[in-house]
């Protein structure tokens, strides 16, 4: 079988690449996205018998049906690395039926407690598999420097999963007071001789502006490469190579689902995603094109609702809307970057409309797409916005419905679900263990409003104490890496500005060992 290649969004690159040169590079020249060139199919049968196999073994059949230039062994035994004992489950990613027609699939078993994981334990395997095998080519000579802008969870995973990893460092840079204490916890406490953390002033819009900057700064790179022997690249979403495992992931829930006897194989189900960036909906959607039978794809916004106005509209602006901060905020993002790709799969690949859009949206905040585009777009998807105060009130009904605590992020998903969903059965993503957002789900738990101080007595508790007495209140339990975060002591205490300027003096700082 030939290998599947990939192109940019944005039609600068001069050649398709393959899936390995894909991975390292992340970006592609010029700041557009790779997607593959041919989306393979998958029959209802195949996708059927996915729920016969060990998940490694699922992930494994979609990536060589994406004909990644890997030998079958090699994937095989990267998906076992990926995949096993650390999850918690050996589901990986279980389904929770909550009502005859309402399922949440539980996406943060993994050592991170957040989805992530679900692709930050797989990426790390490929890229240094797609390292190697590019090195043995005598393709590249140099080492990497992963750059990550993140909002909280994919941090983490990326610093779990890329730690000590050889030939390759790591360098997460988050909004300074814009993650949750046990998001900032995670990651300045993170073990490992090749990480680095740096808390940004500013939003995660910030983060991934500077980040974005520094990737498109040719001369950095090649200082980089000069003074380093190391070249930039991304965990992001923006890498497909973060994107594809979560493809898997709803291929499997679907295959779930006929095998517990909640669908029939064949029948639509709906999806619903909490999402800021626009990279775990957008899985769905490909998990779609490949034959899955997602019918209405739902896209949850918080009050950070630029996706949402942008489904209803068509029109994407930020040109003055405020940045909020919520209860989720791992969705407070106001720049959705896999949106990108989204428009270039609904526009049939025109490249030449993403590049006008992308550079509209960067001069002047703002991009309207055309009626053909709209229509696709509308055929797709549907959207709703949840405030901060429905957020934390669905904690509550749903904890009290079903005994079934769940984070703020899941939240804003089950109510846009339950405002927006017809008569398919419906999956809500479970981006999150509540455990990350303790603060918030006490509130909700205690009916407190998301502006309502913590009572004294809480807010003296450091995020482990506060999370031990909610599990406790909830007969609920906290996942271990959560529960020692007080014991492991604090690495990393830099806050730094988000210009490409210090973003790249830092980087190239940790780059040479200092």
């Amino acid at each position: 079988m030939n290998s599947n290649l990939y192109i940019d969004t944005r039609g600068k690159a001069p050649h398709p690449v393959s899936f390995t040169e894909a991975v390292i590079d992340g970006l592609a020249p010029g700041g557009g996205l790779y997607v593959p060139q041919h989306i393979p199919q998958l029959t209802i049968e195949q996708i059927v018998s996915l729920a016969q196999l060990p998940y490694a073994q699922r992930a494994a059949l979609v990536y060589k049906a994406f004909a990644v230039d890997l030998s079958s062994e090699d994937i095989d035994a990267l998906m076992e690395k990926a995949y096993g004992s650390n999850f918690d489950t050996a589901e990986i990613c279980p389904l929770t039926t909550l009502d005859a027609n309402t399922h949440v699939l539980e996406l943060w078993h993994g050592p991170t407690s957040a989805f992530k994981d679900m692709a930050l334990q797989c990426l790390p395997h490929f890229f240094s598999a797609s390292a190697k095998k590019l090195r043995a080519e005598g393709k590249i000579d140099h080492d990497f420097l992963i750059l990550v802008a993140t909002s909280g969870d994919t941090g983490k995973a990326a610093l779990e999963g890329f730690k000590d990893v050889d030939h390759v460092q790591v360098g997460v840079l988050y909004p300074d007071g814009g993650v949750s204490d046990i998001q900032r916890k995670q990651m300045v406490t993170q073990t490992g001789g090749n990480v680095r953390v740096w808390g940004v002033r500013g939003n995660f819009d910030d983060c991934q502006t500077g980040v974005k900057n520094v990737f498109s700064d040719e001369g950095f790179a090649a200082a980089l490469l000069e003074k380093s022997s190391t070249a930039l690249s991304s965990a992001n979403s923006i890498n497909w190579g973060r994107l594809m495992p979560q493809i898997v992931y709803y291929l499997s829930s679907y295959a779930q689902l006929v095998a517990q006897g909640s669908v029939a194989a064949g029948d639509p189900v709906d999806v619903c995603v909490p999402t800021g960036n626009f990279g775990n909906i957008l899985a769905a959607y490909y998990a779609k094109r490949m034959g899955c039978p997602i019918e209405m794809l739902y896209c949850a916004s918080n009050e950070n609702r630029v996706l949402t106005d942008f489904i209803n509209t068509g029109t994407y602006d930020i040109s003055h809307r405020e940045f909020i901060l919520t209860p989720s905020p791992s969705m407070d993002i106001l720049v959705s970057s896999n949106l990108e790709r989204q428009l270039f799969e609904l526009t049939n690949r025109n490249a030449q409309a993403i590049e006008g859009w992308m550079t509209s949206l960067r001069t002047t905040g703002c991009f309207r797409v055309d009626e053909h585009t709209f229509s696709q777009l509308r055929e797709a998807y549907r959207a709703d916005s949840i405030d901060n105060e429905t957020c934390l009130a669905s904690i509550r009904e749903v904890y009290l419905r079903h005994r079934y605590l769940i984070d703020p992020h899941t939240a804003v998903a089950w109510k846009a679900a339950e405002n927006l969903r017809g008569q398919n059965p419906l999956i809500v993503a479970s981006t999150a263990h509540w455990a990350k957002f303790g603060a918030n789900v006490y509130r909700a738990l205690h009916g407190l409003s998301a502006k309502d101080a913590l009572p004294a007595e809480i807010a003296s508790l450091t995020g482990c104490q506060l999370n031990q007495r909610i599990a406790e209140e909830t007969d609920s339990t906290v996942p271990r890496g959560l529960a020692s975060l007080d014991d492991m002591p604090v690495r990393f205490t830099d806050v730094i500005d988000g210009t490409p300027e210090a973003i790249e003096q830092v980087a190239m700082e940790f780059s040479q060992g200092r």
